[in-house]
């Protein structure tokens, strides 16, 4: 989104009408500041609407908190799905924010977090600045206080482990951050909401635009699962994670909400060696369910499709599965091609099992980390299961992630990714364009070659109608796409659900 758009979009007037209406499609896109008490909220806040002299409207939480605003502890506005908008435009801001959000300030700060987007410090100081209403800092301090609240208020792990897995690197930072963000003490907001947890082992609740066709993403990902990374069963998915400072999983649970405008959560379960690297996985996990998606605005512009229209009333809110690692989804990618999806599990289980570490898990059948792009660059390709050509295109790949040639985190800009992606020998524009899909969340790609795509649409337009037009289905034709593929997508087997060992 451009800075004017976003201005438009935070004119008070309208911002008070979704106020009054309580808009729940809003809550993330912008929050609301009363002056007279101090307090900033979320659009949809149950409390009484405030009268429009009191308010001010800013783009984030950070924002709120840098005018000297606490979060209300009625709505907690700061527990709402990101802006969809991140991900639509994919902007400077977008792109920054998603590796905020990922803890790359806490690990590499502000410079790190300038390289990564092509930017100098200060001009993207000024950027983040100008349209979210906050620097750099300020949005990673958001974030940290975020995830601490959810860690007190839903773990017992001693608050001093909470402060450093939410990325302070103080324990005096961490209590000021939280009286100020909350008005409350790290201890008098945990208060007596406690739950007994084991040492690494984090339960969150994440939150995600309603409608949420939970069920048919388990599908997606379930067919897709590569044994050893993944397994999956009736209600429940569950992947190894290699996060930045060590391995750890997830298993989440994932079911159907489909009244729509609401905010629906999706359970999750993380077992992290590291706790630093809590943000990082939420960020990564919630990337994966598309959670940011505003359903609504996508389902109502493919609707009235004459096409997708019945395919999209059968199954609102059907979500672009996303990714917990750019590189994994490209290499998986590039053994997928022309072959089958069974094919492509089978050559990538085997690669995983060769390559991959081993770890350790109370989940069975998780037992390896997908190699990473450093250990794949090293392999000798004529050693691997496919043919030669492929297997030097893996290499080859794998080679320009390790060296940064091609950076699939989505801190660079997409249209420059895909032009150093199709420079590589045996990418074409399938593979780029299926990576800019799973992999940096490009919410309007087609794929008009794939023959599933090609097959279903024959099926769904009678010959006298002509082809269908998927330029009608800008600016989601991702989602398009995610609904014709839909329509093959086999349930997940029924497996028993996975016990502690």
């Amino acid at each position: 989104m451009n800075t004017a758009t976003r201005m438009a979009l935070l004119d008070p007037e309208s911002c008070y009408r979704a106020v009054k209406s309580r808009d729940r499609r809003f809550d993330g896109v912008f929050c609301t500041a009363v002056r007279t008490t101090g307090i900033y909220c979320r659009p949809s806040c149950p409390a009484r609407t405030p009268a429009y002299a009191n308010v001010t409207f800013h783009p984030t939480a950070a924002a709120a908190q840098a005018a000297g605003f606490r979060a209300c502890k009625r709505c907690l506005p700061d527990a709402t799905p990101g802006s969809p908008d991140w991900d639509v435009a994919a902007d400077v801001a977008g792109r920054a924010m998603r590796l905020i959000s990922d803890g790359l300030v806490d690990r590499e700060g502000v410079d790190g977090l300038a390289r990564r987007i092509g930017y100098t410090p200060r001009h993207l100081g000024r950027l983040l600045t100008q349209e979210l209403g906050a620097p750099p800092l300020a949005l990673a301090r958001a974030r940290r206080a975020q995830t601490a609240r959810v860690l007190i208020e839903t773990t017992s792990m001693p608050l001093s482990d909470v402060a450093f897995a939410a990325g302070f690197s103080s324990i005096r930072q961490f209590n000021e951050t939280v009286r100020e963000v909350y008005a409350l003490t790290p201890t008098a907001l945990r208060g007596r909401r406690t739950r007994a947890t084991t040492r690494g082992a984090v339960v969150m609740r994440l939150a995600v635009r309603t409608p949420f066709a939970g069920r048919r993403l388990l599908d997606f990902l379930a067919y897709h699962l590569v044994p050893g990374v993944e397994v999956a069963g009736p209600g429940w998915y569950a992947r190894t994670l290699d996060l930045p400072h060590g391995p750890g999983t997830v298993q989440l649970e994932l079911a159907d909400s489909v009244v729509a405008g609401e905010t629906a959560f999706v359970t999750a379960e993380f077992s992290l060696r590291d706790l630093r690297d809590t943000s990082a996985a939420v960020e990564r996990v919630r990337r994966l369910l598309d959670a940011d998606c505003d359903p609504v605005a996508v389902d109502d512009h493919l609707a009235d499709d004459p096409v997708l229209g019945r395919l999209v009333c059968a199954t609102p809110g059907l979500r672009v599965p996303g990714q917990v690692d750019g590189d994994e989804t490209a290499v998986r990618t590039v053994i997928g091609q022309q072959v089958s999806v069974t094919g492509a599990r089978t050559v990538t289980g085997r690669v995983v099992a060769e390559h991959g570490r081993r770890v350790e898990s109370e989940i069975p059948g998780l037992t390896h980390l997908f190699p990473d792009a450093a250990t794949l660059a090293r392999v000798d390709p004529e050693t691997l299961p496919m043919p030669r050509a492929r297997g030097r295109a893996l290499v080859g790949l794998a080679a320009a992630l390790a060296s940064g040639d091609v950076a699939l985190d989505r801190g660079p800009d997409r249209d420059d990714v895909r032009r150093a992606l199709l420079e590589l020998p045996g990418i074409g524009p399938w593979t780029a364009d299926y990576v800019a899909m799973r992999a940096l969340g490009h919410p309007d790609v087609f794929l008009p070659t794939d023959l599933a795509v090609r097959n279903v649409l024959r099926d769904l337009v009678p010959e006298p109608a002509g082809p269908a037009d998927p330029e009608q289905w800008r600016p989601w034709r991702s989602y398009a796409l995610m609904h014709l593929w839909n329509t093959l997508m086999p349930d997940t087997p029924a497996t028993p659900a996975p016990k502690e060992t």
